[in-house]
């Protein structure tokens, strides 16, 4: 199954290209900013060597993240899908973070207020469904989670919570790996959902009159 997948939710504008568990390119770039701008360039320049022939599946991360960045990467994905007629999967970004990584892995981001989006998984099976929690509820709640065993804290909300988890392994990357992307996408089994937004939380932008500019 040939896959290209696209990520623009977090601090990183990123795209791969898989082709079954060969991942025959993939790029990222570190960007707060400006995904908008970039994401469409990048996949031209990545793909310049490949066609768009053969794809499978077009994959994009739905958040949580970044209310503008996350339907970035899902209003583009969804176009190239539309143009192509090619399935889009929809893949959570916490889900891609944690990228399959082996023993309790909590994929946090900071949400802003005080609160990281949250969820944790064991050998790549979640534990818990997404969520928006207060960093010291969300401590509380990794702790009961983990048990005695180690711990691994990936996202930009991982530092929120190394001091209230005793040993954590933190990292830190600016967004998921795109491959871990088009890896999920390809184990969503037919008939695949429709792609939507993942928001855990209402956006703060609104309009006059309490309109969500996202809706």
């Amino acid at each position: 199954m040939r896959i290209l997948a696209v990520d623009t939710c977090l601090d990183a504008c990123s795209a791969a290209l898989l082709d079954g568990d060969r991942v025959l390119a993939a790029v990222s770039e570190p960007m707060s900013r400006g995904h908008q701008e970039r994401l469409a360039p990048m996949v031209a320049e990545m793909m310049a060597s490949f066609g768009f022939e053969g794809l499978d599946r077009i994959a994009s991360t739905v958040g949580p993240g970044s209310f503008t960045g996350l339907r970035v990467g899902l209003a583009f994905a969804k176009g190239l899908s539309a143009a192509l007629s090619v399935p889009l999967v929809g893949v959570g970004s916490l889900p891609a973070l944690a990228g399959g990584r082996a023993g309790f892995v909590c994929a946090a981001v900071d949400a802003r207020r005080s609160q990281v989006y949250l969820q944790a998984f064991r050998d790549g099976a979640p534990l818990m469904a997404p969520d928006a929690l207060a960093v010291e509820t969300a401590a509380a709640r990794l702790a009961e989670l983990a048990g005695d065993g180690p711990v691994t804290l990936i996202g930009s909300g991982a530092p929120l919570l190394d001091g209230m988890i005793p040993g954590a392994m933190v990292e830190r990357p600016g967004g998921p790996d795109p491959a871990w992307v088009a890896r999920l996408a390809a184990m969503v089994r037919e008939p695949i959902p429709t792609a939507r937004p993942l928001y855990l939380r209402t956006p703060d932008a609104k309009l006059p009159g309490g309109i969500d500019p996202y809706a």
